[in-house]
């Protein structure tokens, strides 16, 4: 089970794209669903916040092993995600993982986790 939280920065002027993002996700939000089974994520949720006049998204997951990597994937969803992601996640930015100092998962819920 590999557990993450990652803060991406926002590409300036990309604050309506996030906007458009979100609600695309949020509004098939069925789909995206269908999408995480393959990839065995449990859990995924964005966070975002403004720091220091910058926009930044964080990526939350729970996953466990051996699923696709969005990136390699062709379901339509995903392709429109990745686009988003090209559109509005500032590439000179070096993504920043967060350290997990603990996981707090009840065993009867972590049981049912690959």
């Amino acid at each position: 089970m590999n557990v993450e939280l990652t803060r991406f920065r926002v590409k300036q002027g990309k604050s309506e794209a996030v906007d458009e993002w979100l609600k695309f996700l949020n509004d098939h939000m069925e789909e995206v669903l269908v999408t995480l089974e393959g990839e065995n994520m449990y859990i995924e949720t964005v966070f975002r916040e403004t720091l220091d006049g910058n926009e930044y998204l964080y990526w939350y997951s729970i996953q466990g092993k051996g699923g696709q990597a969005v990136e390699t994937s062709t379901h339509w969803i995903d392709e429109k995600h990745m686009a988003y992601w090209q559109e509005c996640i500032d590439p000179d930015f070096e993504a920043v993982d967060l350290s997990v100092e603990a996981v707090m998962i009840p065993p009867h819920i972590r049981n049912q986790m690959k």
